[in-house]
């Protein structure tokens, strides 16, 4: 073997690793994957600014959006969208106004940018350094929006699939939260 073909392989290795990492950040037990698809309600979603918001009953989807380690409150919100049975993720949001953006390789696959956060020009700062996120390929492993899936009545978990056919029902929220570092590791509510 050349050194290029090994160079070349760790690189493969690596761009595979960090993108299996990425997914694995936006993922949640299948036990809460719906079976069957029904159209979503067309009322408007309710937006609430309280900060118990994230704890009050929702009969549709909860939404939450929690800039987490970023503390960027303008991304924030808290929002329940009438949801009359199973309803592809990426169109409760957009019931929600809740704008996303994914990667030049990615655009519909991942999740770069929520509500125009991180800005390209945002200095993350982590234990590495700073950082400034392009959304050109993946996010990076330790700066990422991770998806949060939690059912009617249970424990918060990753979202086994992305927004594009990640499924919720009535009952459910679901939770966009920025981490860096790890941190935090999981919703709050």
């Amino acid at each position: 073997m050349t050194l290029t073909t090994i160079r070349t392989a760790a690189a493969t290795s690596l761009a595979a690793a960090g993108l299996l990492f990425t997914l694995a950040a936006c993922s949640t037990p299948a036990t809460t994957q719906p079976a069957t698809s029904a159209p979503a309600s067309t009322a408007t979603a309710t937006a609430t600014t309280s900060s118990s918001a994230a704890t009050e009953p929702c009969a549709g989807v909860k939404v939450i959006v929690d800039s987490g380690a970023l503390k960027q409150a303008a991304a924030d919100t808290s929002v329940c969208v009438p949801a009359d049975g199973p309803t592809l993720a990426s169109k409760v949001l957009d019931e929600a106004k809740v704008k996303t953006e994914g990667t030049d390789q990615y655009p519909k696959e991942l999740v770069c940018r929520v509500n125009g956060v991180p800005a390209a020009d945002f200095s993350i700062a982590h234990k590495g350094g700073t950082y400034k996120e392009e959304c050109k390929k993946t996010p990076a492993s330790f700066a990422y929006w991770a998806l949060w899936v939690k059912p009617a009545s249970g424990a918060w978990g990753y979202a086994q699939e992305g927004l594009a056919t990640l499924k919720v029902s009535p009952g459910q929220s679901l939770e966009l939260l920025f981490t860096v570092d790890g941190a935090p590791a999981a919703p709050a509510a």
